[in-house]
């Protein structure tokens, strides 16, 4: 590729009108991005009217678009595409029913509400049951029924035992 000399201004000309109409409308400053938007949308627009003004024009069998065709595609578009805002009336209607209800009142606690310990996965799911000796300073030993999930899991319904005594005596 050869390189061209820089030119001062090699904006394209359909941005420069877009961003000449968005002035004129009282838009002092914009990101460019807002102007290419703009400019996609009114492509689109413009060429969605022209197809649909095609499809009229073949079905009434005329060989070229005319104006009638282009406004009647315009007005299906108007009326089925946009849809306009409601009224000020209604709008002040439904603030009013709405603001009718007081808000909720503000929790004692903040931050993310938690269900109860004894939901989460982060509780507790075992329990350490002291080993039943006569010595009063036996370590605590875990038996399978204390081994349990909150749902039901390994060991639901088993007996205590201590784990690793098939004989249950010690």
């Amino acid at each position: 590729m050869e390189e061209t000399p820089n030119k001062p201004d090699e904006t394209p000309r359909d941005y420069k009108i877009m961003a000449l109409l968005l002035q004129s409308h009282g838009v002092e400053d914009c990101d460019p991005s807002v102007i290419n938007q703009l400019l996609e949308f009114s492509h689109r627009y413009t060429v969605d009217v022209l197809q649909d003004a095609l499809v009229y024009a073949e079905h009434a069998k005329k060989p070229d678009i005319d104006m009638e065709d282009v406004r009647l595609a315009i007005q299906g578009r108007v009326n089925y595409s946009f849809t306009s805002p409601p009224e000020k009336e209604f709008l002040l209607e439904l603030a009013e029913e709405r603001n009718k209800h007081p808000l909720p009142l503000i929790p004692e606690k903040y931050g993310v509400r938690l269900p109860p310990e004894k939901y989460t996965l982060t509780g507790v799911n075992f329990h350490i049951v002291p080993e039943r000796r006569n010595q009063t300073t036996a370590a605590p030993v875990i038996t399978a029924t204390s081994i349990t999930a909150r749902t039901g899991g390994a060991g639901a319904g088993v007996n205590s035992k201590p784990l690793g005594d098939s004989t249950g005596s010690m």
